[in-house]
């Protein structure tokens, strides 16, 4: 097991999952708080990195596309303090950093992982019930419909509409658009039969969002429909014609298997004992 312990977060791996767990720093922002502890299984991982810096060093995971429904809804525009897939180490536990960076990249290649998309999502969404406000309404969702209710911010046009409730049936996407400069953010519902490109302001299946604190937590409400969406990869993946393995094919990948057990037990990584029983199942399926 290899773990590391640091103000902005605790990450442990014990060989088939990560659990990130935030901390209590205050730089640590609200959605890493509100999410609290994730766990991430080696499946779902396509590396892992870490960069060192004079003050402190960052540890960074990349995920495989499509594995976390976060990632999909948010569209990698998580800035710094939200992402939990990233944890500053400071420089005194540099050493620490960069065993767990290797352990997890030798659990990887041990587990032949790849780092191509996935057809299925491989973490949950947030719990549910869900609520969430923050710019001009409140945004609801309970596994089978949306509700979206209006505050004193809102718009008059939108908000002489009333509450809307949206069934999850009539959703064909979402979309989490956080602050930048002057431009303003938004939760936003694809919903069957409406306009798309009317701005959130005045759209009644669309929480606008101006940059406050609780913006954010607006992408858990679009992590938790999206992972009830159709996954977005799986059509692709099902048009991709399929090669059938030759046992030629099959027979040069083994093979291509024993070189790197081999190496990793010259290079230290695997003992006798481990590479011995590595190589044994290769062998058997040879």
């Amino acid at each position: 097991m290899a773990e590391i312990i640091q103000k902005d977060g605790i990450w442990v791996f014990d060989g088939d999952a990560l659990r990130l767990t935030p901390g209590r720093d205050k730089n640590v922002g609200v959605l890493r708080r509100t999410l609290g502890e994730l766990v991430v299984p080696l499946g779902a991982l396509a590396g892992v990195s870490f960069e060192q810096g004079r003050r402190s060093g960052r540890l960074r995971l990349r995920l495989r596309d499509g594995a976390d429904p976060l990632l999909h809804a948010t569209g990698g525009r998580l800035t710094e303090p939200h992402d939990p897939y990233q944890l500053t180490v400071e420089a005194d536990r540099y050493g620490v950093a960069e065993y767990f960076t290797d352990e997890v990249r030798d659990a990887l290649l041990l587990a032949q992982v790849p780092g191509t998309p996935v057809s299925e999502y491989l973490l949950p969404g947030p719990p549910l019930p869900l609520t969430v406000s923050a710019g001009d309404g409140t945004a609801s969702f309970d596994g089978e419909q949306v509700r979206l209710e209006w505050n004193w911010k809102t718009e008059d046009a939108k908000a002489a509409a009333g509450p809307r409730t949206l069934a999850l049936a009539d959703i064909l996407g979402v979309e989490w658009q956080p602050s930048a400069g002057l431009e303003n953010g938004h939760l936003r519902f694809l919903v069957r039969g409406a306009p798309v490109k009317t701005r959130a302001k005045y759209d009644p299946n669309a929480v606008e969002l101006w940059g406050f604190k609780r913006d954010p937590l607006m992408a858990l409400v679009a992590t938790a429909v999206q992972v009830r969406l159709p996954h977005p990869s799986a059509a692709v993946v099902a048009d991709v014609p399929q090669q059938p393995e030759t046992p030629e094919a099959d027979h040069d990948a083994l093979l291509r298997r024993l070189r790197q057990l081999g190496e990793l037990r010259r290079e230290g990584v695997l003992t006798d004992e481990e590479f011995t029983r590595a190589k044994q199942a290769v062998l058997k399926r040879m």
